[in-house]
């Protein structure tokens, strides 16, 4: 008899902690919108080889933002995004677009005990693109005028990535999230500054019972 006790603990441990991890894990995706700020280098460069020198531009603009995580229990969980600038913007006498894309691990200290208000946090890593692009236009008597946006080359760079967010629940599923997104980009010198800081919101679903 006490054996069989001893080998069906294992057994029904399994059990528990699997019926645990099956309700508590949760699937969100999102998307959203923001700003990502950056100062100037402060550089003038002769982009064209003419002797005009172009001033490097602060970033500014508007982001969008895409996303999903996958919590484990209701308090640790993972997940990935991507935020992209929407349009190119100026840089130097070309155009530049900037993506950022980052993993996380994910932190909600209070879980769902609160159903409507659920503050989250995020740390991760993930990386910077940043394409360039010539902007041309031609004219001529035979085809009238036209223009062409030709990609150039790309500089890639490491970032931390650190975020604070409140999921405001309007429904059990729908959400809403302010939050404020905080990037350390190693040897980002095509801007003022290496910490990049977002503010932004965005509107998700999350599946699964809460």
């Amino acid at each position: 008899m006490l054996k069989s006790i001893r080998a069906s603990i294992p057994i029904t441990m399994a059990l528990f902690l699997s019926t645990t991890l099956a309700h508590a894990q949760k699937l969100d995706v999102y998307f959203g919108v923001g700003t990502a700020m950056d100062s100037s280098s402060g550089q003038s460069i002769d982009t064209f080889g003419t002797g005009t020198s172009f001033t490097t531009p602060e970033m500014t603009g508007a982001m969008g933002k895409v996303g999903a995580d996958f919590m484990f229990t209701p308090h640790f969980g993972v997940g990935g995004q991507t935020d992209f600038r929407f349009g190119q913007a100026s840089y130097a006498g070309l155009n530049y677009r900037p993506v950022f894309y980052d993993f996380n691990g994910i932190w909600m200290p209070f879980g769902h005990k609160y159903k409507r208000v659920v503050p989250e946090f995020q740390a991760g890593l993930g990386g910077v693109n940043l394409k360039f692009y010539l902007p041309q236009s031609f004219c001529d008597s035979f085809a009238g005028c036209s223009s062409s946006n030709t990609f150039v080359e790309s500089s890639n760079h490491l970032q931390v990535h650190m975020s604070a967010g409140v999921r405001i629940y309007a429904t059990s599923h729908l959400f809403i999230r302010p939050q404020v997104d905080a990037r350390y980009v190693n040897n980002f010198f095509q801007f003022g500054s290496n910490w990049v800081p977002e503010y932004g919101a965005a509107v998700g679903w999350t599946f699964g019972e809460r």
